[in-house]
């Protein structure tokens, strides 16, 4: 399979989650490309797409993106793309992002599965790559990936997911302005159609700017409780905990729908209950039982349901419950059954 090279300073070893390069690929197709030009082309193996826990290098993604503008005679395919696929429909990023409570907690979530989307080679500073900056009544969302005008397709369709994303739930248009780092192309009269708001060119900054009170604004698509989404059985074991009269039920119960924000320790429970942490840790004694092991087999239980039920990946499943990297995940899933997650999601436990 023959591709053309591509070297772009900054991301030598960054890679894209397969689902995304799938997506694209497919995107493509649909606007008129042919599907073998774009393989041969671009140098991505077809075979690698189909598993979301894959990896595709991101020299090779910018070659199926340039590969599909021309094949497909859309200059602005990237702009298209971000408008017409939702994030929640190609990656559990968003689906996780839209249960949050708010934009801005959606936002912390983003950044903290970031890694799923592009998992660059290094941010300014080891930081977030979506940062919120406060501006009178405006927060600007910016984007502080480097070199970003060495592919400026990425800001197109990230801004255009985020700014349609909106719309898409019936969101009130909170969206004011959108600036770019890189110069008007020369279909920039796409941007006026996918954006509907003024867009600035040669920029200092990649940035949307919101209305800021919409940041803190109740979710308009709640969905409290992420995982009934994903796993009947996880949802009948909510139900349950739900009526538990045990600490431990209770305290299961509270974890359930904040598992995977990564964001719940033993205060944050205790504070729920109404409890305070000494007297949590006396309850759960007292049952024989505590709050570390409570959570570990509670993550053990979810982790056995999303993987048993093959409808998310093995590094999703690690995010969903609650772990920051996906190779804890995989040691702690090998102590709990004594086989690495792949091994059981492929059914060859």
């Amino acid at each position: 399979m023959s591709s053309t090279k591509t070297t772009i300073a900054g991301y030598e070893r960054a890679t894209v989650g397969a689902g995304y390069a799938r997506a694209l690929l497919e995107f493509a197709v649909a606007k008129g490309a042919d599907k073998a030009q774009l393989i041969q082309r671009s140098g991505v193996d077809p075979a690698a797409l189909e598993d979301q826990d894959n990896r595709v290098g991101f020299a090779a993604y910018v070659r199926l993106m340039r590969a599909g503008q021309a094949l497909s005679g859309d200059p602005a395919l990237a702009l298209h793309l971000g408008e017409a696929t939702p994030i929640w429909d190609i990656s559990i990023v968003g689906l996780i992002g839209s249960a949050s409570e708010t934009l801005a907690d959606a936002f912390v979530q983003l950044n903290r599965y970031s890694r799923l989307v592009i998992d660059l080679d290094g941010l300014p500073g080891g930081g977030d790559r979506l940062v919120l900056s406060r501006e009178g009544d405006d927060v600007w969302i910016v984007d502080t990936r480097p070199n970003p005008n060495a592919v400026p397709e990425i800001t197109e369709s990230s801004f255009a997911r985020m700014v349609s994303a909106g719309r898409r739930l019936g969101s009130p248009q909170h969206v004011k302005a959108v600036c770019f780092t890189h110069p008007a192309p020369a279909y920039a009269d796409q941007y006026a159609a996918v954006f509907q708001v003024p867009v600035a060119f040669d920029s200092p900054r990649n940035a949307v700017r919101t209305d800021a009170a919409w940041m803190s604004m109740r979710s308009t698509n709640p969905q409290g409780y992420v995982f009934g989404v994903l796993s009947d059985r996880a949802d009948a074991l909510l139900r349950a905990l739900e009526t538990a009269d045990s600490v431990r039920g209770r305290v299961e119960a509270e974890l359930l729908p904040r598992l995977h924000t990564g964001a719940v320790g033993m205060d944050w429970v205790a504070g729920r209950m109404g409890l305070s942490r000494p007297t949590l840790a006396r309850r759960l004694k007292a049952e024989g039982t505590t709050f570390e092991t409570v959570l570990d087999d509670l993550r053990h239980r979810l982790a056995l349901d999303y993987l048993g039920g093959r409808k998310v990946s093995v590094n999703e499943t690690a995010y969903l419950t609650g772990f920051s990297d996906p190779a804890a995940f995989s040691r702690a899933f090998k102590r709990w059954t004594g086989v690495s997650p792949s091994t059981l999601r492929a059914g060859k436990a």
